[in-house]
């Protein structure tokens, strides 16, 4: 009887460990083009309010302006343009095009 106990338990607490692993290094998004591998995550965001939670971080975009895109991570702002790199709360942000109304980056931790 104890073994038919310990097997629930010790599958329980893998599929626990599991999930946390997969929130810290995975990516979900809505409605936007996210493709995540080994902990870096690229995205395309455009259009109004559009927004995607990578690494654990919510990213929304803002708008450009002057060829930069405004971006708020987890509540913070930022803004960069075509090339540049920014530290944005818990991740690191390579901002790889910018157009009028969208923003494609790499997210990592950092």
């Amino acid at each position: 009887m104890s073994s038919t106990t310990r097997v629930p338990r010790f599958a329980g607490a893998l599929l626990a460990g599991g999930l946390s692993f997969a929130t810290l290094t995975g990516c979900s998004f809505s409605s936007q083009n996210v493709s995540c591998s080994s902990g870096t995550c690229t995205v395309t965001l455009s259009g109004d309010s559009a927004e995607a939670e990578i690494l654990g971080t919510t990213l929304s975009f803002d708008g450009v302006q002057d060829g930069r895109a405004s971006l708020s991570v987890g509540g913070a702002g930022v803004s960069c343009g075509e090339g540049e790199s920014v530290a944005a709360g818990p991740l690191q942000l390579s901002c790889s095009g910018v157009t009028e109304d969208s923003v494609e980056l790499t997210a990592s931790l950092g």
